[in-house]
Order: C-alpha cells, then structure tokens, then sequence
C-alpha cells in the first residue's frame, strides 16, 4: 500500500498525540499536526494531503468552516468531542465522525474508509473499483461489472463469468465511486451497467450474460426513461 499523506487540526495538543499515536500504530500513514488552525489550513492548501483530521471546536474557529475550504481530492475525518455537529459534518461529505473519546479499534474503521476513497480516486483513471470484501481490499475493473445489489449495510456486486463479491459497502457509497456516464441506478437496491443492458420493460430489465430480470423502480423510472431518450439521440 502506498504511503497516506494526512494532515491534523485540533487545538488540544493531547488529541492529536492520539491521532499521532494510532497513525504510527496503523502504518502506512505520513502525518503532520497542527495545533494552530489557521496554519494547518494554510498547510493543507499548499500540500493537498489525501486526508485531513479535523477537530471542530477550536480557539474560536469552527472547523466546519474549514472543511468547506478543503481542496476537493482530500478526504475528512472529523474528530471532535461534540456530538451534535455529527449531521453537519456529513453533510460535507465526511468519510467518518469519530466521536472523542475514540478507541483504535473505531479509528481503524474510519482510516480504512477512507483509504479505499483514496484508493478509488487514485485508480479511477485505471477505471477500478477498490471495495472492501471481509478484511481485505479487493480491486475490480469496473468494465467487468454487471450491476450491484443491495444487502442491507453490504453490497453484492455482480462481475461477468464470476460469482458475486460482498462488499463491507453499502449501495449510497457505491453509487458515488461509480461513475455515473457508466452506472445507473433504477431501484433502491439496484445499479446497473448501462453498456450492459439487453431488453426492458416499464418494470423490468434484462443485462447481456445475466439470467436474473431486475426490477425498475418507480421512484426510478424517469431517470431510466431519461437515459433511454439519450441513448437514441
């Protein structure tokens, strides 16, 4: 694995002790901290880090104010004894909330999130997709993809001439790593591979090397409605 670079911003120098402490317990991680928020951004502006760990109460400034100025190719992890800020936080399309206190087990969980984001935004230009099937990384092309289904908090994504993979990600997460000139989603549980699309009906579809039928949602029929009109024009 590729060495992570991350950046870390929380004005309590015992907080980010932790962070530094878990960082060298997990490998593979390049990290520099920053008690001073103002000079972390400054920091993360000029060096791009894959990831940032920010804290959101801080010395007056308010790190979800920061997070909106994050360069787009960097991820974020909030860390921050303030629970109530969870929603906002995601709104801002956090990979992960860790709550202090936070043990390494739970800090493990968000730093592999966001390194198969990492991942995958480093291998989209191969066109690959990295998920995580039980404790490892698996990588696959994405032009191998059938369609992926829902299973609850899981994913089972579909390949041609191989059986499924279960994923440790679920369909909201996957939805937004697949590109979307190439995937469509037509049911709550269901994504598909356009170029792979055979036959179809109001409510179901057929996928070339596929014997299952899937079913169109209604929710989802216009976006389906509207790819077809672009297809054929």
């Amino acid at each position: 694995m590729n060495t992570i670079s991350c950046i870390a911003i929380d004005d309590e120098p015992m907080a980010l002790l932790v962070i530094e402490s878990f960082c060298a317990r997990k490998k593979g991680i390049s990290l520099s901290t920053y008690s001073e928020p103002n000079i972390g951004m400054e920091k993360i502006k000029a060096e791009k880090p894959d990831l940032v760990f920010l804290d959101i109460e801080m010395n007056g400034v308010n790190g979800l104010d920061i997070a909106e100025e994050l360069p787009e190719e960097c991820c974020l992890i909030f860390t921050t004894a303030h629970a109530q800020y969870a929603l906002e936080g995601f709104n801002l399309d956090a990979v992960d909330f860790l709550h202090k206190p936070f043990a390494y087990e739970r800090f493990e969980i968000a730093i592999d999130k966001a390194i198969r984001r990492i991942n995958n935004r480093k291998a989209s230009s191969s066109k690959i997709l990295v998920v995580k099937q039980q404790y490892n990384n698996v990588n696959i092309y994405m032009k191998d993809i059938l369609y992926v289904k829902a299973l609850g908090n899981y994913c089972e994504i579909y390949r041609n001439k191989e059986s499924c993979i279960i994923s440790r990600t679920n369909l909201k997460t996957l939805r937004e790593l697949l590109p979307e000139d190439s995937f469509l989603r037509i049911h709550r549980s269901y994504i598909v591979a356009k170029d792979k699309i055979e036959k179809f009906s109001k409510t179901q579809l057929k996928l070339k090397g596929c014997k299952e039928l899937l079913p169109i949602g209604e929710s989802y029929s216009y976006q389906f409605e509207n790819f077809l009109k672009e297809s054929l024009s």
